[in-house]
């Protein structure tokens, strides 16, 4: 009988813990500011699609098979990152912030497991694609246009990848904190 009353004692001297009184207000806004910085990428991940497909028509890219297929495989990674983040946004529209506590962490969580996923495995996929489809071009750029326009295609096109690399890496990792913390 010790062992339960001491038990008991435990639970009874626990501190109470206590709802902040602006945490659902604080969570509908970092819910509304996901929603918002997902709705920025993909506008200006279609806009790159729209460049893509626009320069893929411009130089007639479809008389030539392998440019025809770096330009497809940018578009396509382009293209797929903006269906995966339109899924994103459909998942986190969905997430009921009025549900209860234990209902409304366990649908984060799940959400938090999906941008892990998204994140970490099928952007480094797309992105590889699309570099992939830029290195197919790099010979006909070089071929096609004068030497400093050639340089400066390479020059622009790495420093633009790089410094997008380093965006996308501090928007993930500002994102994996503002999910950590609702689901903790």
């Amino acid at each position: 009988m010790t062992t339960f009353e001491n038990l008991k004692s435990q639970w009874d001297n626990q501190p109470e813990l206590k709802t902040p009184d602006n945490g659902s207000k604080m969570i509908i806004e970092k819910v509304t500011f996901l929603k918002r910085k997902q709705r920025i990428t993909n506008f200006v991940l279609t806009i790159t699609a729209i460049i893509l497909l626009g320069f893929f028509f411009y130089i007639a890219a479809y008389n030539n098979t392998k440019v025809s297929m770096a330009l497809l495989l940018m578009f396509g990674a382009v293209l797929a990152r903006i269906i995966v983040e339109k899924l994103s946004i459909r998942k986190l529209y969905k997430l009921d912030v009025t549900a209860n506590n234990m209902t409304f962490r366990q649908k984060v969580v799940y959400y938090y497991k999906s941008r892990i996923t998204t994140h970490y495995v099928i952007t480094p996929i797309l992105i590889i694609l699309y570099i992939t489809g830029f290195m197919i071009l790099m010979p006909y750029f070089k071929q096609g246009l004068s030497t400093g326009f050639y340089t400066y295609i390479q020059v622009s096109g790495f420093m633009t990848l790089f410094v997008l690399v380093l965006l996308i890496g501090k928007q993930i990792a500002k994102e994996m904190k503002i999910l950590k913390g609702l689901s903790s």
